[in-house]
């Protein structure tokens, strides 16, 4: 596990970073982490004392990534913008948990299980992760829903979401 300190910084305008609360991983840091890769990977370990897990380092050119804190780890650290944190790291590469009741409600239709089966792993995980996103019951019922009803209709994430959009 990489062990260092930074400052939790917070980017202004920057596009749909705005506003975010994160740490940067320099490039030499992100390297012992994971040699030779320039694309964005999970990691998990600690900040201060709060235990993180399926945590994405975002790269940011150069070699250079960060790690969004977002609201329950600055919770869970009880720090903002401009304070020291002390970070254990190392890449995350357990399996991603599919949702589990995305996966109950697929097998009550066979036409969207297997299209959901055949997808990548990492497609899968994009909709799991989607769902259990949800912050309320009513949000991920519907969000459920609308993964089955498109799986059900041969649709893939794009094609889903567009459809939705044009029926409100």
């Amino acid at each position: 596990m990489i062990e260092f300190k930074t400052i939790l910084q917070k980017f202004g305008e920057k596009g749909e970073k705005t506003g975010w609360t994160y740490v940067e991983i320099p490039a030499d840091i992100a390297q012992q982490i994971k040699a030779n890769t320039k694309l964005g990977y999970r990691v998990k370990g600690f900040i201060d004392d709060f235990a993180i897990k399926l945590v994405a380092l975002i790269p940011m050119g150069e070699g250079d990534f960060v790690i969004p804190i977002n609201a329950q780890m600055r919770k869970g650290i009880r720090k903002e913008e401009g304070a020291m944190v002390a970070l254990k790291l190392e890449e995350d590469t357990d399996e991603l948990p599919q949702s589990e009741e995305l996966m109950i409600c697929l097998e009550d239709e066979p036409k969207a299980l297997e299209a959901f089966l055949k997808m990548p792993k990492s497609h899968q995980n994009y909709y799991s992760k989607w769902i259990e996103s949800a912050k309320t019951i009513e949000t991920k019922t519907k969000r459920i829903t609308m993964t089955v009803h498109g799986l059900a209709m041969g649709m893939n994430y794009g094609e889903m979401m567009r459809y939705y959009k044009n029926l409100r």
